[in-house]
């Protein structure tokens, strides 16, 4: 049996041992559809086990950003290692969390002077939600117990992120009958770049001055809808939103998961409008995609309202609460994004993007396309057909992972123009073929 053979029946018995014993996210049992083996990667490039490479344009959903196998972030997890993979939060501090939350608040909006750490995005939007709860509930304010968010939003899988996605259209919608209830208001329709007209607000301010006494807080996600969509929207609407929390005192909670760290062109997608929330959530590439980690910050007088109350604390603790290997590797990935021209680099491949995209246009089968920052979006008139399409994707030699109606991509920062080129001529052929 020669070395190519070999080869073939491990990775063909890999496989299956995978659909025999691995659940993969949003996948089906009954009729599961063959993933696809990474032996390694770099760069931009995923490596397959049968040899194959490809252009990743996920950036492994949107946290990869500057790609991956980067010797800066490989060194200082591999230093840190050698000090303290992780010891828990309870009573310990460590450099590698203090430097972190120091470095957050110095670079997140003004305002947002405390951290929490936590160890994924979801879990930061429930620890933004239950922040938000009590903090009223030490003011004496126990009704104030309900969210409004924006209808096509996504906040995460957990339950209490899962109340504030979509409860119609979203992911998560067959779960209407068994979340908490709270307010939707419609989704924003003016784009980012489009004169402002005070209509698009009507209802939420509507909702907001009738419930502004039920009302915990507003979630949503600045400038850009993630997953619920991928949907871009104008910087006035986050700005009356911010005048609308504070005249009728309700917090206002960023979920910057998706947007953080220069993804939208901003640093963050709240300085669009050059506003602070009360509170915000951060994660996906906190750590540029090595470790998971996900932090919750919030201003004085939010952590003040909390710790002044009752319980005397916040009445949450996650066991791997400021893990040191994930909080050095965050501070790298942190310091090598400052330290380059990253504007200028988003804004090099939001160019690039705006041409590409501009054939796709004349497709039948494309309803429209989109463009901000280092996020580029194909939608079709008609939901894709995800195994399918992600065969020929893989085929052109590149990894695209569609949802819904919505083909798009969001690179790592590190692609360079002819990568980003073969990505999206991949796209395209798959798309008018």
């Amino acid at each position: 049996m020669n070395s190519i053979t070999k080869i073939d029946l491990a990775q063909s018995e890999l496989l299956k041992k995978d659909q025999q014993f691995v659940w993969h996210p949003y996948s089906s049992l009954s009729a599961p559809i063959p993933a696809y083996e990474v032996v390694s990667a770099k760069g931009v490039h995923l490596k397959l086990a049968d040899g194959r490479e490809l252009i990743d344009g996920m950036a492994s959903w949107w946290c990869a950003i500057h790609g991956y196998n980067h010797p800066v972030l490989n060194a200082a997890a591999k230093d840190q290692i050698d000090k303290v993979s992780h010891v828990m939060f309870g009573g310990i501090t460590h450099a590698p969390a203090v430097n972190l939350c120091e470095k957050l608040v110095a670079i997140t909006p003004d305002g947002l002077d405390k951290v929490f750490l936590s160890d994924s995005g979801s879990v930061a939007v429930e620890i933004a939600i239950k922040m938000a709860f009590q903090y009223w509930i030490s003011q004496g304010q126990p009704q104030k117990n309900k969210l409004l968010t924006l209808r096509r939003g996504y906040h995460g899988d957990t339950f209490a992120a899962m109340s504030v996605c979509d409860p119609e259209t979203g992911m998560h919608h067959i779960f209407d009958q068994v979340v908490a209830k709270h307010h939707f208001a419609p989704a924003p329709m003016i784009g980012v770049h489009e004169p402002w007209d005070e209509e698009d607000i009507a209802e939420f301010t509507t909702i907001i001055r009738e419930h502004k006494q039920q009302l915990a807080a507003v979630i949503l996600e600045p400038i850009v809808q993630g997953a619920g969509g991928m949907r871009f929207y104008s910087p006035h609407y986050l700005k009356r939103v911010r005048e609308l929390c504070d005249d009728n005192n309700v917090l206002l909670i960023a979920d910057e998961i998706a947007t953080g760290f220069g993804r939208s062109g901003k640093l963050f997608a709240c300085e669009w409008a050059g506003i602070s929330p009360d509170i915000m959530c951060l994660g996906k590439a906190i750590t540029g995609g090595y470790m998971t980690l996900a932090a919750t910050l919030c201003s004085a007088e939010v952590s003040r309202g909390i710790c002044e109350g009752e319980a005397g604390c916040f009445m949450h603790g996650p066991t791997f609460m400021g893990n040191p290997l994930a909080c050095a590797v965050a501070n790298a990935s942190i310091d090598l994004l400052l330290s380059s021209d990253w504007q200028a680099n988003i804004q090099r491949i939001e160019a690039q993007l705006l041409t590409a995209v501009l054939p796709f246009n004349a497709l039948n089968d494309v309803a429209t396309t989109r463009v901000l920052g280092a996020i580029g979006v194909i939608e079709m008139k008609t939901p894709v057909n995800v195994a399918e399409i992600q065969k020929r994707f893989v085929a052109e030699g590149i990894w695209v992972r569609p949802f819904g109606k919505n083909v798009y991509v969001m690179p790592p920062y590190i692609i360079s123009d002819s990568e980003l080129e073969q990505l999206m001529s991949g796209i395209y052929r798959v798309l008018a073929n």
